[in-house]
């Protein structure tokens, strides 16, 4: 490594990569820390599936039971926040050329929302107050961290709209974490129902002005590198995108929340411009892309494709629950689970992609610079494309399942959903994860015996 690059990692504590390789831009962050919010998500995963197929029952007669909500925030929290917290993590840096503002702090964030997000669910599931409590609070804190964390490379100015759009989404997050810290004090005045539209209005905030921002944010990024998609002129549904969803959120939330219906109406109508210019968008890299369909491609299109699915059933919820609240409650459910499973399939098919970017640089820093096949090391053999395909499979027909189960109040279907998304889960993580390391033991083995010939 050369002096400038050693400079250029900074004093321990910064935000910069310790001892990292040349030819890795100074603001990437150690490969531990984004690994370790993708794995921690598709554990979180596991405990979505299990606690859907225990829930089964539960949301066939209300959707807004306690076991019901559990599952959501484990597929909220545990699985897709904390997934999108390590794309960010890796890619804020990457985008602006600027650090975190500390490694010591991504960690300490990384430990406090790992704990709270398996806490609270745990909590609404078991009807223990003090991990509710208790979770609450280390949620607290995690936003803290991560807002003075990536607030530091996000300050930057110059960078184009994705930039700007992470840091609505950084705001979303804050506001997200401040209504669900609102509901946990006042728990006990329950105030917080369905009935009362707040409910709607924190769903509304977290999906699309936090993890629905974060994503179109990044996309707009990463498809023109993944389809190696060069557009001519100037492309506009990205920026469309990304300026009508928080301003659609910043409309429908307070609109739902006090009951005013024109207010709601006209944000929902700005969400809805929103997701159609971000389709528009994407219509618009996979028609210039130069890189062949692949199994990347398939989880993308299946991901979009949820989109009118959870606007349809949005809708009908919408018209069904003035005359049948139960029905209505459940169509609204399932909708949210289709806007979730946009982004789930999203996160799950990126990973393949972003996964072994990672892991490629690690194992080349470590040493590891050649394939199975003895040829040099790529990315395709980092993964198993047949898990991956079957990644896509499971997790397409469990998002497809726990639409079905909830709209129809079928226990059977969303237990089925609730099996297919353990199996995505335990598929994804030991894929992404088993080849590496078998990769990274003769590396280590060689470590070891120059250390012990060192010591002789």
């Amino acid at each position: 490594m050369s002096d400038a690059s050693v400079q250029a990692s900074g004093p321990p504590g910064t935000g910069r990569w310790q001892g990292r390789p040349s030819g890795v831009p100074g603001a990437v962050p150690p490969p531990s820390v984004p690994l370790a919010f993708f794995f921690a998500a598709a554990l979180g995963l596991v405990a979505c599936g299990v606690s859907l197929a225990l829930a089964g029952g539960a949301a066939a007669g209300d959707p807004t039971a306690d076991p019901v909500v559990a599952a959501a925030h484990f597929g909220l929290l545990a699985t897709l926040s904390t997934g999108v917290l390590g794309a960010m993590h890796q890619f804020v840096p990457v985008v602006t050329g600027r650090p975190l503002r500390s490694i010591r702090l991504a960690w300490a964030s990384f430990g406090s929302w790992t704990a709270a997000a398996w806490l609270l669910p745990l909590g609404f599931a078991l009807g223990h107050e003090s991990l509710v409590g208790a979770g609450g609070g280390l949620a607290g804190a995690a936003f803290a961290l991560i807002l003075v964390n990536l607030s530091a490379p996000l300050s930057v100015r110059g960078k184009g709209l994705p930039v700007v759009g992470l840091r609505l989404a950084l705001a979303g997050l804050a506001l997200t974490g401040g209504f669900g810290l609102v509901y946990l004090a006042d728990r006990s005045g329950r105030w917080f129902e369905l009935s009362g539209h707040v409910v709607l209005a924190h769903a509304l905030v977290g999906l699309f002005c936090w993890l629905g921002l974060s994503y179109v944010a990044v996309a707009e990024k990463l498809w023109p590198m993944f389809f190696l998609a060069h557009l001519p002129g100037r492309h506009r549904a990205g920026s469309v995108a990304l300026l009508t969803l928080p301003a659609g959120v910043a409309l429908a939330a307070p609109g739902v929340l006090l009951g005013i219906v024109p207010l709601a109406a006209a944000g929902a109508a700005l969400i809805v411009a929103g997701l159609a210019a971000h389709l528009v968008s994407l219509a618009t890299y996979v028609g210039h892309r130069r890189r062949r369909a692949d199994l990347h491609l398939a989880y993308v299109l299946t991901s979009a494709a949820w989109l009118p699915v959870g606007g349809a059933l949005a809708l009908a919820g919408a018209l069904v629950l003035p005359g049948d609240e139960r029905e209505g409650l459940a169509l609204v459910a399932a909708s949210v689970a289709a806007f979730g499973g946009w982004l789930l399939e999203a996160l799950v098919g990126h990973a393949h992609k972003v996964v072994p970017f990672i892991v490629w640089t690690a194992l080349r820093a470590r040493g590891v610079t050649t394939g199975p096949s003895g040829r040099p090391l790529a990315f395709a053999d980092l993964y198993s494309r047949r898990a991956a395909v079957l990644s896509h499979l499971t997790v397409t027909a469990g998002v497809t399942a726990l639409c079905v189960g909830l709209a129809g109040g079928l226990p059977a279907a969303t237990l089925s959903a609730g099996a297919l998304l353990v199996v995505t889960g335990l598929v994804t993580a030991a894929n992404l994860c088993l080849t590496p390391l078998r990769m990274l033991r003769p590396a280590r083995l060689a470590s070891l015996e120059l250390a012990g010939e060192g010591r002789a």
